[in-house]
């Protein structure tokens, strides 16, 4: 492991045989990106921009931006960036929360493995009012990683929350192929568009397997996901991408695809642990986390 400074912020840098990781888990405990070095040339597989706006890190296009403690938007009588939490309080909430932009301190380091806790701020505080740690976890690999979100409890009172992976993809990631020429593998029973007002829409037209040059892909929820693997990659089949869920999903857990243009260098695919808006809809999906216990949500990324 390497430590190195930029523009006055310190990085991190792992090479696992093939593979280097780059993160910066100070801000946001954001793994920036994941290269291999293979035969036939290096690849890109999490995508991270030459250049950002380190002002505006939390925001940047790339990486795995952290979803704490709801993925998504959350919407009250319709209105955007607020949720009532379980005592009827009505709180601001910010799109996929507020890790994403916040501030971490590293808890464990090593040759293959971070760890890193939330330092909740005032405003963290005021969007979600409970005792806790939250951890971030990664553990590199020499073809992939995982990832652990942890919360612990350590108020009075239970906790709900809903988090999620906003993993960048780098798509393509051959020469001379486009979107067209890849596909998302895997099999769900339905699928919807988040409105505006809050409210869900099925999304009809999107069958899987689906090319990600589908005009409807992006943006679109999945859930009832059937087994624990989503897989995508190019049509021939070959050097696919793959996530995998420590556990069975459950009827509510959800994989998101996003990109944000037609000619962006990357396709999200993200798993989430339910729906976006879950507060509104009687927390539908969201674990509870009883006072002294813990919950995880656990995903691996690798290559098939």
């Amino acid at each position: 492991m390497e430590i190195f400074t930029k523009d006055g912020v310190e990085y991190r840098r792992w090479k696992v045989g093939a593979s280097t990781y780059v993160a910066c888990m100070q801000l946001g405990a954001r793994l920036m990106s994941w290269d291999i070095a293979l035969p036939t040339g290096n690849r890109s597989v999490v995508y991270w921009p030459e250049s950002h706006d380190l002002a505006k890190f939390g925001s940047v296009r790339g990486g795995n931006p952290v979803l704490f403690p709801f993925a998504g938007r959350c919407h009250v009588d319709g209105a955007l960036g607020h949720w009532v939490d379980p005592e009827g309080v009505k709180r601001p909430m910010p799109a996929h929360g507020f890790v994403r932009q916040g501030k971490c301190e590293i808890t464990a380091c090593g040759d293959t493995f971070v760890e890193a806790r939330l330092l909740p701020d005032d405003a963290a505080r005021a969007a979600y009012p409970y005792a806790y740690d939250f951890f971030v976890r990664y553990e590199f690999g020499e073809l992939g990683f995982k990832v652990e979100f942890r919360l612990e409890n350590r108020d009075a009172k239970r906790m709900p929350w809903g988090p999620g992976h906003h993993f960048y993809f780098t798509l393509p990631w051959h020469k001379g192929l486009s979107r067209k020429d890849y596909v998302l593998k895997f099999d769900a029973k339905k699928a919807v568009k988040h409105a505006a007002d809050g409210t869900f829409v099925p999304e009809k037209e999107v069958a899987l397997p689906a090319s990600f040059d589908h005009p409807r892909l992006s943006d679109t929820l999945f859930t009832k996901l059937k087994g624990d693997t989503v897989l995508f990659g190019p049509k021939s089949g070959e050097e696919d991408i793959r996530i995998t869920f420590a556990e069975t999903p459950a009827a509510t857990t959800a994989l998101v695809a996003w990109t944000d243009k037609d000619d962006s260098p990357f396709y999200c695919v993200e798993p989430w642990v339910c729906l976006p808006n879950a507060p509104a809809n009687k927390f539908e999906g969201c674990r509870w986390i009883e006072p002294g216990h813990a919950d995880r949500f656990v995903c691996r990324v690798d290559l098939a």
